[in-house]
């Protein structure tokens, strides 16, 4: 497909394709008409240096060394990620000119790159996937110092030096107008979400279950902010109070997964939950979905937690699956009347509201139905894949645009629409 304007993009802390909304960005902009090349990491069972799919060219480099905990550790990773993009940064434009770099964070620190090449034309956006310094702060570390304060002057960096910002909420985008100072006609909101055709999907496998009653899954990376510790006590208390007739499956790798692994060990859960890992192959992931009871988001109340869209959320009512979720700002904004809300943070009220609906099926099938029909009104791609080609159409100044999308997607099956 003959490209009129190219584009770069940069994420550093998962590969494509399987990171879902970098991966049906980079999709999007292709089928609109766009060149597109993407600089990620390698992560199994994404190892090749260089790939081309659907269009799109991945340049993928070796991460040596990924940081879990102590400051030294991610100015490492960090740096060496920062240098290795660059590189392919420079390779992909020699193979093709790029007119824009769309970079993703984490960190806040790619502006420097774009700044680069800001010479020969080269626009840059940012795409404000996290909010940098509130997940510092729910890593443990404290609200002051000098770390503190040098990563909200890279965030403010990043957003001022950027021709355009998108924010995958309303809070991020309150945060970019209000601390990093960007006007809003230079926000654009583009939340993540799978295409609406994921809500047609029958994939149910009773089997899964494991000779159990009823399946719960939560689904997502491990890290020290996304609240596995906070499952894993009230699983223990499901399972000290309620029949064994619950599996409970938790998918999703990340640097904390071994530890959730030791935990639940631990606690003597293990005919109770399941780590899965990661599952890299949608069909098994959507037939654990399918077959969910109920789904659960036990992201604890922290700054950068209460201010974030977890991408497992909508997954969740793509399928339309109620969940219980700890109370927070986003989870409400996303979720609304599909969810049943926890005080955050309170591991047996997780527990015992689990419980509560899974014995209500009347409910679950309300709140279910609920979510789907909010998933295919506001929060499938197809609704943020609008607002994206239209803020690149602008700012490249092409006519690209949603008919040649629109068209293009008709066409291919829905394997390859992640």
């Amino acid at each position: 497909m003959p490209a009129d304007r190219n584009v770069l993009i940069i994420v550093q802390n998962l590969p494509v394709p399987f990171d879902r909304r970098v991966w049906q960005e980079a999709v999007s902009l292709r089928r609109a008409g766009f060149g597109v090349a993407v600089i990620c990491p390698k992560m199994k069972p994404h190892t090749k240096s260089i790939e081309h799919l659907e269009g799109v060219d991945i340049y993928r480099y070796s991460l040596i060394y990924e940081a879990n905990k102590g400051v030294l550790g991610y100015l490492v990773e960090f740096g060496y990620c920062w240098l290795a993009s660059l590189c392919l940064a420079l390779k992909a434009y020699f193979h093709r000119p790029f007119h824009a770099i769309h970079a993703c964070n984490p960190p806040d620190t790619y502006f420097a790159l774009a700044l680069l090449f800001r010479p020969l034309g080269v626009k840059f956006i940012f795409d404000h996937h996290d909010l940098c310094p509130e997940m510092y702060v729910a890593k443990g570390r404290p609200r002051r110092g000098l770390l503190y304060r040098g990563l909200l002057l890279l965030e403010r960096l990043t957003m001022r030096s950027a021709h355009a910002v998108i924010a995958v909420n309303q809070s991020h985008r309150d945060i970019a107008a209000r601390r990093g100072g960007v006007e809003a006609a230079r926000i654009t909101v583009v939340r993540s979400g799978p295409r609406r055709a994921w809500s047609e999907i029958q994939a149910t496998r009773p089997e899964l279950k494991g000779g159990r009653r009823y399946l719960v899954v939560y689904l997502g990376e491990m890290g020290t902010q996304d609240g596995v510790d906070h499952l894993l006590r009230a699983i223990h208390h499901y399972a000290d109070s309620y029949p064994k007739d619950t599996l409970f499956a938790l998918i999703g790798g990340g640097p904390e997964q071994p530890r959730m692994k030791n935990m639940a060990h631990q606690m003597q859960l293990n005919d109770w939950v399941k780590f899965t890992g990661r599952v890299t192959d949608d069909e098994v992931l959507w037939q654990y979905l399918a077959t969910a009871d109920l789904c659960i988001a036990p992201d604890p109340f922290t700054e950068y937690g209460d201010l974030s869209t977890t991408n497992k959320l909508i997954e969740y009512l793509a399928f339309g699956k109620p969940v219980v979720a700890f109370d927070l700002t986003e989870h409400r904004r996303t979720a609304q009347d599909a969810a049943a809300y926890v005080e955050p943070n309170d591991d047996i009220t997780l527990s015992v509201v689990t419980r509560e609906l899974l014995l209500d099926w009347r409910r679950r099938q309300h709140m279910g139905r609920l979510g789907q029909q909010r998933f295919r009104a506001h929060l499938a791609w197809e609704n943020s894949e609008k607002k994206l080609v239209a803020l690149y159409s602008r700012l490249l100044g092409t006519e690209q645009g949603e008919g040649r999308v629109a068209a293009n997607i008709a066409s291919e099956p829905l394997s390859s629409q992640r």
